[in-house]
């Protein structure tokens, strides 16, 4: 047996992956390095990514600007803990995103990642009633199809039935689901669309302490859009009822769906909001929950104020360092246009595959490209089929989708398409 199949034999027997089991491990492909939009495989072949290491590495890899940035800050320090103590990085980091969201949001809590920061928003609106002495408001709206996170907090507000922890039912704080919308646009849009939100909202106002959904795109849950008046109705309901809005824009953020969050599409600003995924370009793990001044105040209203989270690697410099310099390479692109660019190639690519007899569905919004399948799709047979064509994917369910980064070219992109197609086509 050579080195490198005694390594996978090792990292088979041994390394857990993101839902796979350890006993009938699905097959891994080893990667060496990755340059650009390519990931260049341990056997030397290169493949376009057209995930971005789930959704995260917007503008490729090994990207020169990035890369320095890292670089410059390794020199200085890597790590200093954020209790007592605070740093440039943070502080520039903080002032960049409070440039790029809703004025009305104004302070910030630096998290691990995208399921912490979930957390994080649940303990704010939590702690927020507590502090001003209703105590009952324990609970939380959203609307079924929904993905927040693999933490006990997050996984409480993802759809329990079709999710995937539905194992821990019984085990999960229980909260409240609505139907979601399924108009996919305004121009679909009907009032009755959200009838069974409005009902549920003011049957258990009393109870809820806040509104939670991913705005206009739900992702890991479906990979399903839905029209922006929805996301208006909402806003409504939460400030009739008095009730807090969060918005899980943590794979809508930075430029995927058209919009630098997907939430301007609606002209609605949540009072807390989640981002994390892209933040840092994917170079390393950061997110962020930013809530408005009258949610700080509300958490303050008992003269106590002590929001109780704190992760160890809080606001790590590394991590602030880099994300302060994947927003500036993002602002200083042309990225409206690469989006639109994209969306138009994914339109082009994609479309074609609605007369299949294999095909239930495609949408298109921003960069993002969803093929769904009438049956659950053979993830280790398409994932080689999609290999052999010089592309990687990673399907789940019925879906077969793509989130490329936002550098990827034309002719990258119609390879990308022109794989999909040719698995679905082959169905």
């Amino acid at each position: 047996m050579s080195l490198a199949a005694e390594r996978l034999a090792f990292e088979a027997a041994h390394i857990w992956h993101p839902y796979a089991s350890m006993q009938q491990p699905a097959p891994v492909y080893a990667v060496r390095a990755a340059e650009g939009v390519y990931l260049e495989l341990a056997d030397g072949r290169k493949v376009i990514d057209g995930m971005s290491s789930w959704w995260c590495a917007i503008h490729g890899y090994n990207v020169p600007e990035l890369n320095r940035a890292i670089e410059t800050q390794l020199g200085k320090m890597a790590h200093v803990m954020f209790g007592g103590l605070t740093h440039q990085p943070a502080i520039e980091l903080a002032e960049r995103l409070l440039q790029l969201l809703p004025p009305s949001l104004q302070h910030i809590f630096f998290c691990d990642s995208g399921s912490v920061a979930v957390e994080v928003a649940i303990k704010m609106a939590l702690q927020y009633w507590q502090a001003l002495g209703a105590r009952q408001k324990t609970r939380l709206l959203t609307i079924r199809h929904g993905y927040h996170g693999d933490t006990f907090g997050a996984m409480s507000v993802c759809d329990p039935e079709s999710g995937m922890h539905h194992l821990f039912t019984g085990l999960l704080a229980e909260q409240f689901f609505a139907d979601a919308p399924t108009a996919a646009d305004d121009a679909a849009w009907d009032d009755a669309q959200i009838d069974a939100f409005q009902q549920m909202i003011a049957a258990h106002h009393d109870e809820l302490a806040a509104v939670i959904l991913e705005p206009i795109v739900q992702g890991a849950g479906g990979m399903r859009f839905y029209a922006p008046e929805f996301l208006r109705q909402v806003r409504a309901l939460c400030d009739r009822y008095d009730l807090l809005l969060i918005v899980d824009e943590i794979a809508t953020g930075f430029g995927r769906t058209g919009t630098m969050f997907a939430s301007e599409q609606a002209g609605v600003a949540g009072d807390i909001v989640c981002i994390g995924k892209a933040l840092t370009g994917g170079y390393m793990s950061l997110a962020a929950t930013l809530c408005s001044a009258k949610v700080c105040a509300g958490i303050h209203a008992d003269g106590r104020g002590v929001l109780m989270h704190g992760p160890t690697f809080m606001a790590n410099p590394l991590a602030c360092a880099v994300a302060a310099a994947s927003i500036d390479l993002l602002l200083a692109s042309p990225w409206q246009q690469r989006v639109a660019q994209i969306e138009a190639g994914l339109r082009a690519g994609l479309m074609a595959c609605r007369d299949l007899p294999s095909v239930a569905d495609v949408r298109v919004k921003g960069a993002i490209g969803v093929v769904e399948m009438h049956e659950a799709i053979d993830l280790p047979r398409v994932q080689a089929a999609l290999m052999q064509q010089g592309v990687w994917l990673r399907p789940f369910g019925k879906l077969l989708y793509t989130m490329p980064p936002l550098t990827v070219s034309a002719a990258e992109l119609e390879q990308i398409t022109a794989a999909m197609r040719s698995v679905v086509a082959s169905r």
